[in-house]
């Protein structure tokens, strides 16, 4: 206990699995966790003693089975091994932490999730600026960055890390900023200053400075990305050298897409547990390294044409070739997750299992290789071109591992026969020991015509030969005796010894020798982790585009056209995740929406509830995200002028923890996109200012839509839903602004959406119709639609506002069998004005009362 305490100490924040003979153990309060997360027995050590303390714990080769839900579960899990054989130590046997496993460091199949990087994160709070990097230890990518805290907080949206660092003294900063939803730890201030960290990459590199990765002058992000290589180290991660590079994460590369944008597009994570991102409809990749890519395309969409056009043209090229992207997508099928494979070569982690996957990985890179090769397509060439085909690791692996290889190396049977004579020659002794002795005996009954020779083994002699007493006169003088029985002598010989002591060590040498020669496979194999992973790199880029053009292709998208003007123009697009949910046999009805900079650059859309409005803006924004990223779009045509930020403001959440209100929230989005806009924007807004009180309301989108309008520095192309229709009056002051609205039929006090877009505005909301389709009591139904008419004669007859709702009629206590507002009732009034009862007969009668019995069921009935 006093050696426990003593390794506990060094890691006082990590739940400590130490190492007891077969078990790993856990004490106090660690047992205590243990035992509540893995549904363990809590027992106790020294029950009743003053030294009594909690005990949990588990069999060592489980420990694949439960350390995945200790790091799930948000904990650091210190792993401390015996550092020596038990059998050859007296006294305590030595002990030290050989892994520290933490939510962002991990190598565990069961921990990562194979379609998505598992980031570890460092940020710093520099005076000016805030640095971030990003690293994912199972790939090797490594990430630098600095910006604003804007900036910044888009990024870890975007990437969304499993673990954060930063200094214990910026914890307020940090929680105050980014809140406390991310699992975190703090690290001592020294760990952030430049010097230490500028030196840690350095020396991890091998170089003299960090010019070569572009990122020379990224002070605050230096900084930050040392701090990450000090944590690995500090967690026994030691072998780290598939961290080849650090790539610097340009903000003027890639398109604006702030936290809330991300969000309300739901492009990675659905805004409810029901809904469908974004990414689920668009991803039809078939490898791990391609799934990952696809989501930081997505958060990373591109602002240079020439290279959205070269990626546009790829596409189009595998679109046009169904029989070479079906043969790229079926190898491509063949190739596991190359690239944690090869980091895990990097780590000496790697299994037997796993490295046959390796090489079936490199087997099926080449006929993609050959196909990009001899594509007459340039852009396939150059990616034909960037993969290695690593020929001879390949072929070392599938010459010296045995096809039927176990998971685990120390369960051995691991080596091809025919790679090591002495391997082979044990094999035969362990293996086949029965057919030896047979043929000694038969050699030996043959020279000494003994036939009664017998060879047996015991605990105390080995192996042993015995002759019966008859023969004793025939024993060989080189023959040592052992034991005299009754009816006869044992003997052993030299041969018999040599062979005792072969077959007796056997099994601990082929042990050995299979290890050694493993671990020279894995050696040879880490001279290929570069290679390798830029094979795992451009495999991703070839899933990406071929996971674009099937998607294409199956659901009839089109290739937009992506330019350096300011126009957008979309012909009959529709919303890439609603047409997939729509059930079968139903289409969806696409619209055109044109904006620029100088015609059409405000549209303000107003039209009922559930009409389609936020629908239409999400679309717009996906079909724009979509070109920029090089996919095909949802249109019948589309021309996209680079845009260089997408801001959106649709739907509203109350932040409760922060105790700011639906109307806080709305206004704080709003406020960070006026203050960010560009030239090149696109603004999507949906009903702003719906959380306050209606005049504060329109007032404040009416001073947003002229804000927009009139800024001089940036005319940004936006499109604003709206259920104000007074807003529809801009559109005579201001040049640029246009009214649409989402048509509606209304027939027999019904509605029917027709989901089109159409020019003019909207005078009417329907909100009264919708209520009563989301099954409002009818009584409520019919009192509103009393009040509203009311409301609406009296804007005729007196327009000073403060009169109108003075003047409502008081609502009736007496229930009238016949309310005027409602159209079933209306028509069961007139079918009894119209009755002659003098001329009816008892069964006529009977049979209009039938009738009005049915009109009154299909009233009580919601409408559909």
């Amino acid at each position: 206990m006093k050696q426990y305490n003593a390794i506990k100490a060094q890691h006082p924040g990590a739940l400590l699995l130490f190492r007891v003979g077969d078990f790993y153990e856990t004490f106090g309060e660690d047992a205590v966790k243990a035992s509540k997360i893995l549904d363990i027995v809590l027992t106790k050590r020294g029950a009743g003693s003053a030294s009594e303390t909690a005990l949990a714990g588990f069999p060592h080769h489980s420990l694949d089975n439960y350390l995945p839900k200790l790091v799930r579960a948000g904990e650091r899990v210190a792993i401390c091994d015996q550092l020596e054989d038990p059998k050859s130590v007296k006294g305590i046997v030595k002990r030290g932490i050989t892994e520290l496993v933490t939510p962002g460091v991990s190598f565990n199949d069961q921990v990562l999730e194979r379609r998505s990087n598992n980031y570890l994160a460092a940020i710093h709070f520099g005076k000016h600026e805030t640095g971030i990097s990003f690293l994912d230890i199972s790939t090797g990518e490594f990430i630098a960055a600095q910006g604003d805290l804007n900036y910044i907080g888009k990024l870890i949206s975007s990437f969304s890390p499993s673990e954060i660092l930063y200094c214990k003294q910026a914890k307020g900063t940090f929680t105050e900023n980014y809140g406390n939803d991310y699992c975190s730890y703090g690290l001592d201030e020294w760990v952030f200053s430049f010097d230490y960290t500028y030196e840690t990459l350095t020396r991890h590199f091998g170089t003299t400075s960090l010019k070569g990765f572009g990122i020379e002058n990224l002070k605050e992000g230096i900084i930050a990305a040392g701090a990450v290589l000090h944590y690995l180290a500090e967690t026994q991660h030691s072998d780290i050298r598939h961290i080849a590079t650090i790539s610097r994460l340009e903000e003027d590369k890639y398109v604006w897409l702030d936290r809330f944008t991300v969000r309300n597009l739901e492009l990675i994570q659905p805004q409810h547990a029901e809904g469908v991102p974004f990414i689920q409809v668009l991803d039809h990749t078939v490898t791990p390294m391609g799934a990952r890519l696809l989501k930081k395309w997505v958060v990373l969409p591109l602002k240079e044409s020439a290279q959205i056009r070269r990626r546009l043209d790829t596409v189009e090229a595998l679109t046009q070739n169904t029989d070479l992207l079906q043969e790229i997508v079926q190898n491509l099928k063949q190739i596991n997750d190359l690239e944690r494979l090869i980091s895990k070569v990097a780590v000496k982690r790697i299994n037997p299992r796993e490295m046959l996957q390796l090489a079936r990985a490199l087997d099926a890179l080449m006929p993609i290789r050959e196909l990009l090769l001899g594509s007459e397509i340039k852009a396939l060439n150059k990616l034909g071109g960037q993969l290695i085909p690593c020929e001879e690791i390949r072929d070392e692996i599938k010459n010296k591992i045995k096809p039927e290889a176990p998971m685990l190396p120390n369960q051995g049977n691991i080596i091809q026969d025919g790679i090591h004579a002495e391997l082979d020659e044990l094999r035969k002794i362990a293996f086949s020991g029965k057919d030896y002795l047979l043929q000694l005996q038969q050699r030996e009954v043959k020279n000494t015509g003994i036939s009664s020779l017998k060879i047996a083994y015991n605990k105390v002699f080995g192996y042993y030969l015995e002759v019966s007493n008859a023969h004793k006169d025939k024993v060989p003088q080189e023959w040592i005796r052992k034991q005299t029985l009754v009816n006869a002598e044992r003997y052993i010989t030299e041969e018999l010894k040599t062979y005792e002591e072969k077959i007796l060590n056997a099994e601990d040498r082929i042990f050995a020798i299979e290890q050694q020669l493993y671990n020279e496979i894995v050696l040879t194999a880490q001279d290929y982790v570069m290679q390798i992973q830029q094979n795992a790199k451009a495999l991703a880029v070839i899933d990406c585009l071929s996971s674009f053009a099937a998607t294409a292709i199956k659901q009839h998208y089109v290739k937009p056209e992506v330019n350096d003007t300011k126009t957008l123009n979309i012909k009959k697009g529709r919303h890439p995740v609603i047409e997939r949910q729509l059930p079968a046999g139903e289409s969806y009805i696409p619209n055109d929406i044109f904006l620029d900079t100088d015609e059409q650059q405000v549209i303000i859309i107003t039209g009922p509830n559930m009409a389609g409005k936020s629908a239409l803006l999400r679309q717009t924004a996906l079909i724009v995200l979509m070109a920029q990223i090089g996919s095909f779009v949802p249109a019948e045509a589309a021309e996209v002028g680079i845009i260089d930020k997408i801001f959106t403001r649709v739907g509203a959440s109350d932040n409760l923890s922060k105790g700011e209100s639906t109307f806080m929230v709305e206004m704080t989005e709003t406020a960070s996109i006026l203050n960010n806009l560009s030239d090149r924007s696109l603004v999507l807004m949906d009903e702003i200012g719906r959380g306050t009180s209606t005049y504060d309301g329109i007032s404040i989108a009416w001073a947003i839509v002229e804000h927009l309008h009139n800024n001089p520095k940036a005319r940004a192309k936006t499109l604003f839903a709206t259920h104000y229709h007074e807003l529809n009056q801009l559109a005579e002051d201001l040049p640029r602004v246009k009214n649409f609205n989402v048509s509606v039929r209304e027939a027999g006090g019904k509605i029917l959406f027709m989901r089109k877009l159409v020019e003019g505005g909207s005078a009417h909301s329907f909100g009264i119709h919708v209520a009563q389709m989301a099954g409002m009591p009818n009584s409520v139904v019919l009192r509103a639609n009393e009040i509203m008419h009311h409301l609406e004669q009296e804007k005729v007859a007196h327009p000073e506002e403060n009169e109108k709702l003075q003047s409502v009629p008081k609502a009736s206590i007496q229930l009238s069998m016949f309310e005027p507002a409602d159209p079933a009732l209306e028509r069961l009034k007139e079918q009894l004005q119209q009755m002659d009862i003098n001329s009816l007969t008892p069964v006529e009668a009977l049979l209009k009362l039938n009738e009005l019995q049915l009109l009154l069921k299909q009233k009580k009935q919601p409408v559909s």
